[in-house]
């Protein structure tokens, strides 16, 4: 099989990145309308991510937060997004990166999307003088971590979940 030097698996997570920017950009200009609300997933150690120490603590691999009825704040930029959040009656300001985003779900439509969060590996050799360029290691991390924020389960039979490996030759 050729090899895929466009890299069209990560030029179609990118574009659907691009689907949920512009969906917090409609609520960061509308707030949210009618039912909708969204579930939003997110590696808590990818580079960028900003949850403060305590949540930090609390969620050290992913965390979950629903935007619906308690957020403050929301300003949405090309590379992230940032809102203010009330956990335990204190209100901690998130800042996302988009790339850390794993999961994104609007259980009002029944829309929801998986992606694959790129980790960054160290150089091997860190005394090297000449770094090798990050290496884009895809990891899938979407089963068994752990979530957090507002209490709110989405339906465990509801939505469905669009995964890219679908259409992935094998």
């Amino acid at each position: 099989m050729p090899e895929d030097l466009m890299r069209y698996d990560q030029l179609a997570q990118n574009a659907l990145r691009g689907v949920v920017r512009e969906a917090l950009r409609r609520v960061e200009k509308s707030g949210l309308p009618g039912e909708h609300h969204f579930y939003i997933a997110f590696n808590t150690k990818f580079p960028g991510v900003d949850i403060g120490e305590r949540m930090a603590q609390r969620y050290p691999r992913e965390m979950t937060i629903v935007l619906q009825h308690q957020y403050e704040n929301l300003l949405v930029k090309e590379d992230r997004f940032e809102v203010e959040l009330s956990f335990d009656n204190i209100l901690e300001k998130l800042v996302i990166p988009f790339n850390a985003v794993k999961g994104f779900l609007d259980p009002s439509v029944q829309f929801g999307l998986q992606f694959e969060v790129v980790t960054v590996e160290p150089p091997v050799d860190s005394e090297s003088k000449l770094e090798k360029p990050a290496s884009g290691k895809v990891k899938r991390e979407l089963e068994g971590a752990e979530t957090g924020g507002p209490s709110d389960e989405p339906p465990k039979d509801g939505p469905k979940v669009i995964s890219l490996d679908s259409f992935r030759k094998k």
